[in-house]
């Protein structure tokens, strides 16, 4: 258990951050369509430079804490063929996921669970496919399937809904004179 505790750490932080960027952008939400307002594509635009930057700077700083070169020919295409895939699967979600905050008026206790239960659920089922015939799949893969949709559900309808109430104007109060203080 102790050499999987760095991955659980990282994993959990990975939720966190996803976790957080579903009501994160619904803080982007305007009412108004351009000119006077913004379409939802207007943040997306920083989400990708969020994005490249700490990509490129985390990548090659960890590339070089690790040894690694900094040379993508010959076998070393491998990487970023597949890291570029997963790169434009990433960025393509986040587009995806960015419309759909952006249609739901910024619901993230709808959108977010349906997010992330279901790519579980995409995970273990391209696991399978990318396995099959080498194992065979257990019951249990479709029961807790199954238990994720409930999960879903159930997560969504009793997640509390609604928005903050908007902070009150501080008012201003006359200052008060102290005895002796001139």
């Amino acid at each position: 258990m102790k050499n999987m505790l760095i991955p659980i750490l990282f994993a959990v932080a990975t939720a966190c951050c996803w976790g957080l960027y579903g009501p994160t952008i619904g803080n982007a939400q305007v009412k108004l369509p351009p000119p006077q307002g913004w379409s939802p594509f207007k943040p997306y635009v920083f989400i990708g430079i969020a994005y490249l930057v700490l990509a490129i700077a985390g990548g090659l700083i960890a590339m070089k804490l690790k040894g690694d070169t900094f040379s993508y020919t010959g076998e070393h295409f491998i990487p970023a063929k597949w890291g570029f895939l997963a790169g434009a699967l990433g960025a393509a979600g986040a587009l995806f996921l960015t419309t759909a905050m952006m249609t739901s008026k910024g619901n993230a206790l709808l959108v977010m669970p349906i997010v992330f239960g279901g790519a579980v659920c995409v995970t273990a089922l391209a696991s399978a496919y990318k396995l099959r015939g080498h194992t065979t799949v257990s019951p249990a893969l479709w029961v807790g399937m199954a238990l994720v949709l409930v999960g879903v559900v159930t997560v969504a309808r009793n997640t509390p809904h609604g928005h903050a109430a908007p902070a009150k104007p501080a008012t201003e109060e006359p200052a008060s004179e102290s005895p002796g203080h001139e």
